[in-house]
This record gives C-alpha cells, structure tokens and sequence, in this order.
C-alpha cells in the first residue's frame, strides 16, 4: 500500500502584550525570524525623495509615492520582529513603523494645517501589525517606551515643526545606535527647539512631557549634558517652550 504523508509548515502563534493591546503574529519558521534582517530600503528611499536636511516634508510629492509607502508598511505589518530579535533591530523596526505610519495618516488627510486638526490622532487604530490595528499612541508609550531608550524621542516624528526632525534615512538593525546618537545631538543642540544658557535653559516640551524617561539615572541636567554644547548646572533655570504643531511641511 501506497502511504502518502503530508507534511505541514510548523506555524507558531505569537502573543504580544502591550497593555490593552494584544498582538497576535503568525510566525513561520521561527528560529529565523530572530536573525534575518529586515529590509528597510523602500522607507530610506522615500525618505530620502520627499524629506529634506531639516526634517521638512514635501507631502504633496510623497503622496504621488502613496503605493510604495503601502507597500512598505504592508511589508512591516507583515514581519514584526520576534521577542528574542536584538534589540538594534526592534528598535529601527517599530521607529520606521512610527514615522512611516504618521506620514501615511498626514497624507490620507492632507491638505491640513496640523496633525492635531485630526481628530484623536494618536488613538486611532491606524498601524497593522500582523492580524491587529493599534494605535501611534500605543506603538510610543506601550512598545517603545517600553524598551528603556530615551533617545527614542528624538527620533519619532509627530509631524509637527517643534518635534525632532523626520531624519530622511531609515532607521536599521546596523545604523541604530548611530543614528540615535545623532538625533539626540541634533536636537539638544537645535536652538529652535531648545535654548541653553548656564543661567537659563529654556527647552522642548519633551524634556517636560516624558521628564521620567531622561532621568532614570540621573537629573534632566545630566542627561542633556551628555549631548549640550553648553553645559547645564544645578543653579541653571529651567522652563519649557511652548510646542509648535504646524504641520512640518517643506514651504
């Protein structure tokens, strides 16, 4: 007799947690997707065609690339970093997620004057990752700001001129570290977004909103001093400069 056997891919159902938000992601193969290397390339192009040095968008041109920014984000939706991934590679995965989402929620309601002219924007089930929606809200406070990396707030864009710049590069498991190292720089150092003085420090809404996340270790000062040109004290005055919400758009 004739005995046929069929022989079905192991499937693994993956679980994720991130507050009220549960993630399940169907795995194949499973010991690869902690090693092999995601491709970033479509986001960097884009970024690269529609953002300039500033961190300035062109919207209307990057809405004639609506298919590839599909694309890419169908792509990341369709392979979410495992558990054990390094943390390199979740960190540019979930960045890259972030920004491209918030570019494709701008341009499905562009023209507009501010992302806050959106109702709920943070809450809104926008971002596909494997079988669910969540929101931008929960891919910031419940993923990222889980994964103890403060220099993620400098790399996240909300599309609004007083946020750190959209860096026009995509994030990668091999340039994370560099990059994160230089948005912290970059912004810091910005004096539209903060002004430092010995005497006085006058600084983003970052510094205040998210305090808890920079001084884990330390006081505020000694994190922005790790970064500063100039060097802040513990006699330097702080306040807080008011958040610009226009839209980031190139003029």
């Amino acid at each position: 007799m004739l005995r046929i056997i069929y022989l079905l891919p192991a499937v693994f159902l993956l679980y994720c947690n991130f507050g009220n938000t549960a993630i399940r992601v169907s795995i194949e193969n499973e010991p690869s997707s902690t090693t092999a290397t995601l491709d970033h390339s479509i986001w960097d192009k884009l970024l690269k065609k529609h953002v300039d040095h500033n961190g300035n968008v062109d919207y209307k041109s990057f809405a004639m690339d609506i298919k590839p920014l599909g694309e890419y984000l169908k792509y990341l939706a369709q392979n979410p970093p495992h558990q054990a991934s390094a943390k390199a590679k979740k960190l540019a995965y979930y960045i890259n997620f972030y920004n491209a989402a918030t570019v494709k929620l701008i341009i499905d309601h562009y023209p507009l004057k501010s992302i806050k002219d959106l109702r709920n924007p943070w809450g809104r089930n926008i971002a596909q990752m494997g079988d669910t929606k969540i929101s931008l809200g929960d891919l910031e406070h419940k993923i990222l700001r889980k994964m103890d990396e403060p220099r993620i707030h400098f790399a996240i864009n909300c599309a609004s001129y007083s946020c750190p710049k959209l860096i026009n590069r995509a994030f990668t498991e091999n340039n994370t570290e560099s990059l994160l190292e230089q948005a912290a720089m970059d912004f810091i150092n910005d004096p539209k977004r903060n002004i430092l003085t010995a005497e006085k420090a006058s600084l983003s809404q970052i510094f205040n909103w998210y305090k808890k996340d920079f001084t884990e270790n330390g006081s505020l000062e000694d994190y922005i001093n790790q970064y500063a040109s100039q060097q802040l004290t513990s006699k330097t005055k702080i306040n807080y400069l008011s958040y610009n919400w226009a839209l980031n758009e190139t003029k």
